[in-house]
């Protein structure tokens, strides 16, 4: 018998779903490809993900989620369903109770269009947890203790940075600063310097690629784009140091914003992130050199999470054991 418990972290960038007994059975990109004209859907997901930037006129590559919340309400309840489906959610029963986690500083309309949208996707129940405290969980940190316990999670969208104490957030702070910001970052930087352009997808890998925040690293790699003098296809080299010179802005931001947190933790918190560290959690927390930064910045140990990628869904599929005790922070 399975149980009617799904957990989804619904990002910007990924949505990934944890079924309560057998773990993470879901990540792909949230993008939902559709004909323009008939609205009809085509693909979602990763097929979707592969026409972003490579489509004919009449069909368009939507990512129906920016900056941490729903931008396109009828095409993030589309996606929803055909996951929750794909993954067997609507098949061995009709109502799970779903749990998802949004950034911590959403507005109340933004909450309610998240639990619309659950809701018409099939949900019996929909529970609310913040992100941050679900990537602090999932990394393996006991934040029930009265202890200090410090996590930057950097999504697609947003980067939440929070302090958690006593199993709550003593202080935080998010800003829509995160993957999709150092991908146009890197695309502005390379049409300014280049007047070559690129699409999303080039940005993207060449942040994975060759990307870096910290001295080290000297790389490089060939992309491939459109000259904006010619209008004609153009091929060149790129350099690591350019891409640190490119992330550049938006790093700063993501440490300022941890910087206003620590700023405001009380002392004996702030005594216990010293000894334990900084976590970084979430896909931004494999950029490389982004963990020396922060620790030069922020003046005590960072650490990157085991499996960034996956703590927020990680700390859904702990939380789902006890969603009984959760069930108090319904998302209203």
């Amino acid at each position: 018998m399975f149980s009617k418990d799904i957990g989804i972290d619904l990002g910007t960038a990924n949505v990934l779903i944890h079924v309560k007994g057998r773990g993470v059975v879901l990540n792909e990109p949230s993008v939902v490809a559709i004909q323009s004209d008939t609205k009809r859907v085509l693909e979602v997901g990763e097929e979707a993900r592969r026409m972003v930037g490579r489509t004919p006129g009449n069909i368009i590559a939507i990512r129906p989620l920016r900056d941490g919340v729903i931008a396109d309400f009828e095409i993030t309840e589309i996606m929803l369903k055909h996951f929750i489906t794909k993954v067997g959610g609507r098949k061995w029963y009709s109502h799970p109770r779903i749990l998802i986690c949004a950034p911590t500083n959403i507005t109340s309309v933004e909450k309610k269009a998240i639990r619309e949208a659950a809701e018409r996707s099939g949900a019996k129940e929909v529970f609310l947890e913040e992100e941050p405290k679900a990537a602090a969980i999932g990394a393996g940190m006991d934040i029930y203790q009265p202890s200090g316990n410090m996590v930057v999670d950097i999504g697609g969208g947003t980067t939440d940075v929070a302090v958690l104490s006593m199993g709550d957030i003593v202080t935080s702070s998010s800003i829509k600063v995160a993957g999709d910001r150092f991908d146009s970052s890197i695309m502005k930087y390379i049409k300014d310097k280049y007047k070559l352009l690129i699409g999303e997808r080039t940005a993207e890998d060449i942040k994975l690629k060759i990307g870096t925040v910290y001295h080290g690293r000297k790389e490089e790699m060939d992309i491939r784009g459109r000259d904006m003098v010619s209008g004609l296809p153009q091929t060149l080299t790129i350099y690591s140091n350019e891409i640190r010179e490119a992330l550049w802005d938006p790093i700063l931001a993501i440490v300022a914003a941890a910087k206003v947190v620590l700023e405001r933790t009380p002392p004996e918190l702030s005594a216990d992130i010293i000894d334990r560290g900084v976590i970084l959690t979430g896909g931004g927390a494999m950029l490389h050199g982004l963990d020396q930064l922060m620790a030069d910045e922020l003046k005590v140990p960072v650490l990157i999470a085991e499996d960034p990628m996956h703590c927020v869904v990680k700390g859904t599929g702990i939380m789902l054991d006890n969603l009984d005790k959760v069930s108090k922070r319904r998302l209203y």
